[in-house]
């Protein structure tokens, strides 16, 4: 019936309502504790209890509700992946592996993290905007720090000299 993205706040909830018959009301809806306002509006009570700005408290019957939007609701977090590239950026960080890490267990990190990133996995998924784009930069970031590490791989294995030649040839 009403949701928006799960609101966490509980307490006195600053809102503004605006009824069926076009009334709008501003003012705190008193939340029980232990319980957000999108369960107390979802809740089987038929009435919530309402404290106008100018105002007595009063109970508003939930069918006379259009809609309720909360105010003064923090700002989202910001989600900021970090670097996918430059000085600061940390192929063996991201993967979460020491520089000392064998082969195997870069691969096993990857793909550990690779599966739980991967675009596919939330496809479908209803996400806000800010949490999606955070998700595909992580993936970015992942297969960025491995390809860095590959290629740091293939570097250190062209310095190094032969370990086995075949004697009498020449």
């Amino acid at each position: 019936m009403f949701n928006r993205g799960g609101q966490q706040q509980q307490g006195p909830a600053s809102v503004e309502i605006v009824l069926e018959d076009g009334h709008e009301l501003q003012g705190t809806v008193l939340v029980p504790p232990g319980r957000t306002l999108a369960e107390l509006l979802n809740g089987s009570t038929s009435f919530i209890e309402f404290q106008p700005l100018d105002g007595e408290r009063m109970f508003v019957a939930k069918t006379a509700l259009h809609a309720v939007k909360p105010l003064n609701v923090p700002s989202k977090p910001d989600l900021w992946a970090g670097p996918t590239e430059g000085s600061s950026f940390d192929p063996y960080a991201v993967l979460g592996v020491k520089q000392s890490a064998s082969r195997d267990e870069v691969r096993d990190a990857y793909l550990a993290l690779a599966k739980i990133y991967h675009p596919d996995r939330y496809a479908t998924a209803e996400l806000p905007s800010e949490v999606r784009e955070y998700l595909s930069v992580m993936a970015r970031r992942i297969n960025a720090a491995y390809d860095v590490w590959q290629a740091s791989q293939k570097k250190q294995a062209a310095r190094q000299e032969p370990v086995f030649t075949k004697a009498g040839q020449g």
